[in-house]
């Protein structure tokens, strides 16, 4: 300590005066120019328009006074009035062109297909065999999972598709949405199939975030005797766990808020021309994503802990991807297959095209991940089937089952596809939206086989979202297995 303070004593004062101001110029320098670059960065960010910050008031909320169905479904209806009136018809005219999804009678209006596929809907039928309810995933709408609903609806099944809170709407509804509330309708839902099937097996199938609910609902019934149970699970692209920088995204939201400047409530600014999707994606729908999975893994560690539990956790029949940008495909595995309890569970992933990645444009880094995860997939408490062509001596795939066997399906993979997508699982390629070039002609945008060249950095939308895969070639499998798991 001596030593110190004898050697301190020798630095002249005038030398620490000169340090500290050479330090605070420093530092202001630095803030100077972070001021800068931040009002640079927002300059350079897409201007907001009133679809992303008119909020509509007649949104569900776990507060509002709606009890059932029909009441939700009115709610529903005054919601779209409101839409109208707040956002088509005030929107700016620079605003209004032809792909714009709130221009009215663009090719993006909602309003030119014949059924409102961003509203919930209910499919009845005389003597139901059983009941299925759909969600959909964030940032989408009811029109991901229609398909599903048409055919099963022709095998006498009662369908109830549920339009969740802040969607269908603007992309606005993403902002002050909570997950209890999507929860919220889900319970609706269930009570509304529970009154028309009777004591008929009711199941629940769930895309992307819609799956994180239905388990969240299904673990809550496994403790709850006033909830129903679902019969069974079916799950495409299934959100069971997101990227772990996702909690450190919201507090950019409520920075901006805090700040107002309102655009860094958003991960993406662009153009809405997705008649049923939003385009522009807001930081809260992230952070809620994220809150649904962890609150799904808590309720997993208490069901596991509760030995009271008679209850049978339903069987789960997943589709997914082996690749995936949007959810984390090993959480599927390591955080939902891995913690079921032994039952008749099924995970199929859907491999790359090998025939495509043998020409080397695949990075090094993905194969190597791919061929963990196709190691470390297999489970003892479920069935792990992969379609693929992995050595195969022919061009279609086939289906190797716990790793062992192997059978070969009459399936290949269109020319030019190197994978699927989180967004193709649910869509048909005869879909007249997003399908492929053969898909029937439908009344509006069709955006599942744009074909846009030129130079980069000059459309208002990334190359990438527009390449993005849309439809699954192998809908007619899925649909197979769907019914051959409900026993149809």
């Amino acid at each position: 300590m001596n030593f110190l303070q004898s050697y301190w004593i020798k630095i002249p004062w005038w030398c620490v005066r000169k340090a500290t101001r050479i330090l605070f110029i420093a530092s202001s320098g630095a803030l100077l120019i972070g001021i800068i670059g931040f009002i640079l960065y927002m300059n350079s960010l897409p201007s907001l328009n009133i679809w992303h910050t008119t909020i509509l008031q007649n949104e569900f909320y776990t507060k509002s006074d709606v009890k059932d169905f029909d009441a939700y479904v009115a709610l529903e209806e005054e919601l779209f009035d409101e839409l109208d009136k707040e956002i088509y018809d005030k929107v700016p005219e620079k605003e209004r062109n032809r792909i714009n999804r709130y221009s009215r009678n663009s090719v993006s209006d909602p309003k030119r297909w014949k059924k409102s596929w961003n509203k919930s809907f209910e499919l009845p039928v005389k003597n139901p065999k059983m009941g299925v309810l759909l969600l959909h995933g964030m940032s989408d709408s009811p029109y991901s999972l229609h398909a599903q609903a048409e055919y099963l609806q022709k095998q006498g099944i009662w369908v109830v598709g549920l339009r969740m809170p802040g969607h269908g709407t603007t992309p606005s509804g993403l902002i002050e949405l909570k997950w209890q509330d999507m929860a919220a309708v889900v319970k609706i839902g269930m009570k509304r199939l529970d009154q028309k099937v009777g004591n008929k097996p009711i199941h629940i199938m769930g895309y992307s975030t819609g799956a994180a609910l239905a388990l969240n609902y299904t673990l809550s019934a496994l403790e709850d005797d006033t909830l129903t149970l679902p019969s069974s699970l079916i799950f495409y692209s299934p959100a069971i766990g997101v990227s772990p920088a996702a909690p450190l995204a919201i507090w950019q939201s409520r920075l901006g808020h805090l700040l107002g400047f309102s655009k860094l409530e958003w991960n993406t600014i662009t153009p809405e021309y997705d008649p049923f999707k939003y385009d522009s994606f807001a930081v809260n729908a992230g952070d809620q994503v994220y809150r649904i999975c962890n609150e799904v893994q808590e309720q997993f560690d208490a069901y596991e802990k509760n030995n009271n539990n008679n209850k049978l956790f339903p069987p789960v029949l997943s589709f997914s991807s082996i690749v995936d940008s949007t959810v984390r495909v090993p959480d599927l595995v390591n955080k939902l297959y891995k913690r079921l309890p032994e039952g008749d569970h099924t995970l199929i992933l859907f491999d790359i095209n090998h025939k495509f990645s043998n020409n080397h444009l695949v990075k090094q880094g993905t194969q190597t991940a791919l061929k963990n995860l196709r190691k470390n997939s297999l489970g003892e408490n479920y069935t792990f089937e992969l379609i693929t062509d992995l050595n195969a001596t022919h061009n279609t795939l086939m289906k190797i089952t716990d790793g062992k066997t192997r059978t070969n399906l009459s399936y290949q993979w269109p020319r030019g596809l190197y994978s699927l997508s989180h967004l193709a699982m649910t869509i048909s390629q005869n879909d007249p939206t997003y399908g492929d070039k053969n898909a029937p002609k439908g009344p509006g945008i069709q955006l599942g086989h744009l074909a846009i060249y030129g130079e980069t950095g000059v459309l208002q939308t990334s190359a990438s979202s527009l390449l993005r895969q849309r439809w699954n070639p192998f809908h007619e499998y899925t649909k197979e297995r769907v019914l051959e798991f409900l026993k149809l």
